[in-house]
C-alpha cells in the first residue's frame, strides 16, 4: 500500500492510504513533533510498500538518523523536474509549492538557490528552505493534488510506461543518495596528511603557499627572461608573461601549453597539478569534509539535465588518483569498486535497435576490440575514435573516415545519434529512451562537456544546422539521447543494487557513485556475494530500460583494500 506524507510547519506529519489514483483510501492521521513526527510515522507502518512524499532529501536523511530504512519512495519534486522537462519547460520552478501553485493558478514561487562545488565549497548551515505554501494551505491537500496532478501528466507523455519507470527510477536514487551520504566513502585522514605533506611540502603561516608550490613557482619566474616575478596561479600574468617572449597563448590549459617550446612550461605544468591538489583536496578540504573517518559528500541525483549525478560541494566525483591513496576499507572489509564497461556504446546498440551492433554488444568481451574485428582490421584504436566520434560529433580528418566505416556496417546506430543531432539544430526536444529531455533550444547547456570522449576540440566539427548555435545544439542532443540514456540505466541499476544487497541480508553498503563506477564497502566475506549481485543489477537494469535485447551490460570488478588499487 501507498502512504503519502506531508509534513506541517510546527514538525508533525499529516498522511493517508493512497488508491492508485493517488487519491486518499482511508482517513488522514496526524502524528505530532512530540511523538516523534514523520520518523515515527514511517516506523509504525511496514506495510507501507510506497512512500509519497515532498523530498527525499530533505526528508530520508532523518528517518536514516532514526534508524528507520525505506524500501521505496515517490519524490515529488523530482518527479516534477522530470515532467517539467518532458513539457518543454525544463529549468521552471519544482518545488511542492512551485508545482501546487501552477495547478492552482497561483504565482509560482522560485526555488532556493542550489550549492555547487564553485560557489560553496564547504557545507554551509545557512541553506534556504524550500519556498512555503499559500498561508492557510494543508501540506498534505497540495501533495496529494500534485501527485494526483503528476500522475495525470505521466500518462500524457510520449511514452507513458517509460516515463512512469523513470519517475520511480529517479526516486529510487535519491534513496541511494541519501543512503550513501549517510555511509561515506571510507577515509583515512592520517594517510590524506601524509600524502599534502609528500607532495606539497610543509606549511607555512599565514595562508601561504606550502613549498613545494613555492618551489615551483619561483622556477616559473627564472624561467622567464628580464627578472620579473611571475605568478603562476594568475593565467593573465602567466599569459603575459609569455607574450613578453614572443610566444602569444589564448590560455594556460595544458594541452595549449604542451604545445610550445619553454623552460617555463614544465614547472608551470607541475604547479597546476599541485595547486590543483592544494585548493580542491588539500588541508582545508580535509578540515571541511572528513569527520570521524569517512567522507559524507551530498549527492544531488539528476544535477545535470542529461541525468548524470553532481555533488552539493566537495568534489566528490573528481576524486583525484594520487588522493584515492586516502580511500582505505574498514579492517576486515574491502572496498568492491565496478567499472560499467564501455556503457554508453553498449547503450546506444540497445536504443538504436542497430542488429550488427546489438551482436557486437552481446558478450561480455571488450566492445571496441570486437568492433575492430567487424570494421576495422583489427584496429582497436579506431573503432573506439569511430564510435565515440559517433556520440560525440566528431566529423572531420580520420575521424570522419572511420565514421564512413562506421555508418556503412551500423547504420541504424548512426542514423540514431545523426537524427538526435538534427532534431536538436532545428529546435526539437530531444528523449532519451525513457524520456528524459533535454531543455528547449533557448535552454541552458551549462554544465554539460561536449569533449567527454578525450576528442580534440578542433576535430569537434558540425554536420548540420545553419548557424553555430544551432550546431553546437546538434552536437549536444546527438550526446544527450546516448549519455541520458546511459544515466537512466545506471540510476536503475543502482536500484536493483541497492535491493540485492538488502534482499541477500548483507551488511555491505554502496558508499560513491559517478557516471559509471560503483564502490561497495563490504566485509571480506561478503566480496563474491557483492560481485554477483553488481554483476546482476547491470543486466537487470539494462533488461528494465531497454526492454529484452541481446546487449550485455558487464562490468570490471576489483575487490582491494585501497581504492588507488583498483585501477592500473
Amino acid at each position: 500500500m501507498r502512504w503519502a506524507a506531508a509534513e506541517t510547519d510546527d514538525g508533525g506529519v499529516r498522511l493517508c492510504p493512497l488508491d492508485a489514483m493517488g487519491k486518499a483510501a482511508g482517513p488522514v492521521v496526524e502524528v505530532p513533533a512530540a511523538r516523534g513526527g514523520i520518523a515515527e510515522a514511517v516506523r509504525s507502518r511496514p506495510e507501507a510498500d510506497r512512500w509519497v512524499w515532498r523530498s527525499t532529501a530533505e526528508i530520508y536523511p532523518r528517518l536514516l538518523a532514526a534508524g528507520v530504512r525505506v524500501e521505496r519512495c515517490y519524490d515529488v519534486e523530482a518527479a516534477e523536474a522530470l515532467l517539467l522537462g518532458h513539457e518543454g519547460r525544463s529549468g521552471a520552478p519544482r518545488s511542492l509549492a512551485a508545482a501546487w501553485a501552477r495547478l492552482r493558478g497561483l504565482p509560482v514561487p522560485e526555488d532556493p538557490r542550489t550549492r555547487t562545488a564553485q560557489a560553496e565549497p564547504q557545507p554551509s548551515l545557512f541553506d534556504p528552505g524550500p519556498p512555503p505554501l499559500p498561508p492557510g494551505t494543508d501540506p498534505l491537500d497540495a501533495l496529494l493534488g500534485v501527485y494526483a496532478g503528476q500522475l495525470t501528466r505521466t500518462e500524457a507523455a510520449e511514452h507513458p510506461g517509460r516515463m512512469r519507470l523513470l519517475t520511480a527510477a529517479e526516486s529510487a536514487g535519491t534513496l541511494v543518495a541519501a543512503e550513501m551520504g549517510r555511509a561515506g566513502v571510507p577515509w583515512r585522514a592520517d594517510r590524506h596528511r601524509q600524502l599534502l605533506d609528500e607532495l606539497l611540502g610543509e606549511r607555512y603561516p599565514g595562508g601561504l603557499e606550502p613549498r613545494r608550490l613555492a618551489e615551483l613557482a619561483d622556477e616559473v619566474s627564472r624561467a622567464f627572461s628580464g627578472g620579473v616575478r611571475v605568478r603562476p596561479d594568475l593565467p593573465a600574468e602567466v599569459i603575459r608573461a609569455f607574450a613578453r617572449e614572443g610566444i602569444n597563448l589564448t590560455s594556460t590549459r595544458a594541452w595549449e601549453l604542451k604545445e610550445i617550446d619553454h623552460p617555463a612550461v614544465e614547472p608551470l605544468l607541475r604547479y597546476k597539478k599541485l595547486y590543483r591538489l592544494h585548493t580542491a583536496h588539500g588541508w582545508a578540504w580535509l578540515q571541511s569534509w572528513v569527520r570521524d573517518g569517512r567522507f559524507r559528500p551530498e549527492y544531488l541525483p539528476g544535477g545535470t539535465v542529461s541525468g548524470r549525478w553532481t555533488t552539493h560541494g566537495g568534489g566528490a566525483l573528481q576524486i583525484p588518483k594520487v588522493v584515492r591513496r586516502a580511500v582505505v576499507a574498514d579492517p576486515g572489509w574491502r572496498l568492491v569498486v565496478a567499472d560499467a564497461d564501455q556503457m554508453e556504446p553498449r547503450v546506444l546498440a540497445a536504443i538504436s535497435r542497430d542488429p550488427g551492433l546489438m551482436e557486437v554488444a552481446a558478450s561480455g568481451r571488450d566492445l571496441y576490440a570486437a568492433l575492430s574485428d567487424r570494421a576495422f582490421s583489427g584496429r582497436r584504436d579506431q573503432a573506439k575514435l569511430a564510435l565515440l566520434g559517433a556520440v560525440y560529433g566528431q566529423t572531420s580528418g580520420d575521424g570522419l573516415k572511420h565514421l564512413a566505416a562506421l555508418r556503412r556496417r551500423f547504420p541504424a546506430a548512426v542514423a540514431y545519434v545523426d537524427d538526435a543531432a538534427r532534431a536538436g539544430e532545428e529546435g526539437g526536444l530531444v528523449r532519451t529512451w525513457l524520456g528524459r529531455t533535454c531543455p528547449p533550444a533557448d535552454g541552458s547547456l551549462a554544465g554539460e562537456p561536449a569533449d567527454e570522449a578525450g576528442l580534440p576540440r578542433e576535430q569537434e566539427q558540425p554536420s548540420y544546422g545553419s548557424t553555430a548555435g544551432a550546431r553546437a545544439r546538434g552536437r549536444f542532443t546527438r550526446n544527450f539521447v546516448v549519455q541520458g540514456s546511459a544515466a537512466d540505466w545506471a540510476v536503475l541499476m543502482l536500484a536493483a543494487l541497492r535491493q540485492s544487497l538488502a534482499a541477500a541480508g548483507l551488511r555491505a553498503e554502496m558508499v560513491f557513485f559517478q557516471h559509471d563506477e560503483v564502490i561497495v564497502h563490504c566485509p571480506r566475506e561478503e566480496v563474491d556475494a557483492v560481485r554477483e549481485a553488481i554483476a546482476t543489477a547491470g543486466e537487470t537494469a539494462g533488461r528494465t530500460a531497454f526492454g529484452e535485447t541481446p546487449v550485455r551490460f558487464p562490468f570490471t570488478v576489483a575487490a582491494v583494500e585501497c581504492y588507488a588499487d583498483a585501477k592500473g
